[in-house]
């Protein structure tokens, strides 16, 4: 194999010019493409970070019914402390999940006494949040607090809003909003900072801390059922009465309505308890549950996994209570993202389509200038594998050296790309930073394509030249 192969390498150098055009295209191809996909890669994974970390988390859960009305951001559609106690365990016991945030969603009028206008609001804990979007902090603009994130009676106001209205930071305003039973509840609070608006539906997005959303609403604590305190060791096992007792108590009828076993504030108590020991704040409802994982890469399985932790969990007529959903769901972004991925597609096939028809032009050329040469190896006796052989090798050997060239090339490129410093505008945002990083994959895997092309490209006129008749190839002129 060795001696075809530097015969193949010797043929090669016969036709110096040919040969470097070849190659030079190969390796302009191949660096291009790794460009590409180091800058558009970079940019797409920036821009899901500055959505996926400054806001929205990785992914998101809900209860059933509240995505499709969020918009409104239903109240009526948040998720109760009975139903959270499975689906926080699981979160805690994920490894995947680096943090969570639970949050009250909510629509309100807010006026700074002169004028009204509606504001989106956030109600968090803030170090869950700043854990689970870190980058939320570094959206408050010079002269406001970013840490902690909120306060309790203070409010972070979105730019947008705070420009519009001429809002400043130490300014008091009004938060007004509707309760789930219809009722109007009002609180003033203080301006702690100004949020910078990012693109999408979150830039008229507030942060107040979730104590204050929940009063806001008017949402009580609530105790869970005595059973699941007691299965976590925070309460005695429930007894149940026998449902036709031999002897009916003084007074009481057969029909009478048996007594409930748990008054739904009788655990209060054991409920507060459970839920502080946890970590988990108050025992009282939330929207939704933004989720933070390791890393991004597992996010399907995460998903999966989260997923398959609450599909217990259903509702009278026998549907999950919960819906996971990813980042995607709730970023028009995502559609973005999709289309550079296809791009990145569309370039590895134009680069396919290169090496395909530039190695197979060479080649051709190759087999139609040499046809006495190979009818003379024949006529001596050299077996037609070993002239597909050699001619096949010839083609990996272009592709070999044009993917090894192109690949330096494009490491280097990118390397002298990260020394500078290139900065672009996206939406609202400015001076964000392009950094163009590859993953070593592909790298790999657009390598040993262009060389597998390369050498799919060689089979045709290797064929044709292992098959040719030794006695009609002495004849050609």
């Amino acid at each position: 194999m060795n001696d075809i192969l530097k015969i193949a390498a010797r043929n090669l150098l016969r036709y110096k010019r040919r040969t470097i055009l070849t190659a030079l295209l190969i390796t302009v191809g191949l660096a291009a493409v790794l460009m590409f996909i180091a800058i558009a890669g970079s940019f797409k994974s920036m821009m899901v970070a500055q959505f996926t970390d400054s806001m929205v988390g990785h992914i998101q859960v809900h209860r059933r019914g509240y995505v499709g009305a969020m918009e409104s951001l239903p109240v009526d559609r948040n998720m109760r402390p009975r139903m959270l106690v499975k689906l926080y365990q699981s979160l805690d016991q994920n490894d995947a999940i680096e943090a969570w945030s639970p949050r009250v969603k909510l629509m309100a009028m807010f006026s700074n006494f002169a004028s009204t206008t509606s504001i989106r609001l956030n109600g968090v804990y803030p170090d869950r949040e700043a854990a689970t979007v870190p980058l939320v902090t570094q959206r408050v603009l010079e002269g406001g607090q970013a840490s902690p994130l909120v306060e309790k009676g203070k409010i972070q106001v979105p730019e947008l809003i705070a420009n519009g209205m001429k809002i400043k930071v130490g300014d008091t305003v009004v938060l007004v909003a509707t309760n789930k039973d219809g009722s109007v509840n009002g609180k003033t609070f203080v301006v702690q900072g100004i949020l910078e608006s990012i693109s999408g539906p979150g830039g008229r997005d507030g942060y107040i801390h979730i104590d204050d959303a929940r009063d806001l609403l008017r949402v009580p604590e609530q105790a869970v059922e005595q059973q699941v305190l007691a299965d976590l060791g925070y309460a005695e096992p429930p007894v149940e009465e026998p449902v036709q007792s031999l002897k009916l108590k003084r007074g009481a009828s057969e029909n009478t309505p048996p007594k409930p076993l748990v008054d739904s504030d009788e655990f209060l108590p054991e409920t507060r308890k459970l839920f502080s020991d946890k970590g988990w704040g108050q025992p009282s409802e939330v929207s939704e549950i933004a989720i933070r994982l390791r890393d991004r890469a597992t996010q399907e399985i995460a998903l999966a996994n989260i997923e398959a932790a609450v599909d217990s969990l259903k509702n009278r007529r026998g549907l999950t209570i919960f819906h996971v959903h990813p980042w995607e769901k709730f970023v028009p972004f995502s559609k973005i993202a999709a289309m550079i991925d296809l791009m990145t597609l569309f370039i590895r096939i134009i680069l396919i389509s290169v090496v395909l028809i530039s190695v197979m032009n060479v080649l051709i050329m190759a087999v139609y200038e040499r046809i006495r040469e190979i009818g003379t190896i024949s006529a001596i006796g050299t077996k037609p594998s070993t002239i597909l052989a050699l001619f096949v090798s010839e083609g990996f050997l272009l592709g070999l050296f044009g993917t090894v060239i192109g690949t330096v090339i494009s490491l280097v490129a990118i390397a002298v790309a990260n020394q500078v410093t290139f900065t672009f505008a996206f939406g609202r945002q400015d001076n964000l930073v392009l950094v163009p990083t590859i993953a070593a994959a592909d790298v790999v895997i657009t390598g040993l394509l262009t060389i597998l092309v390369a050498v799919l490209a060689s089979l045709q006129p290797a064929w044709k030249a292992s098959r040719m008749n030794p006695i009609n190839a002495l004849r050609h002129v």
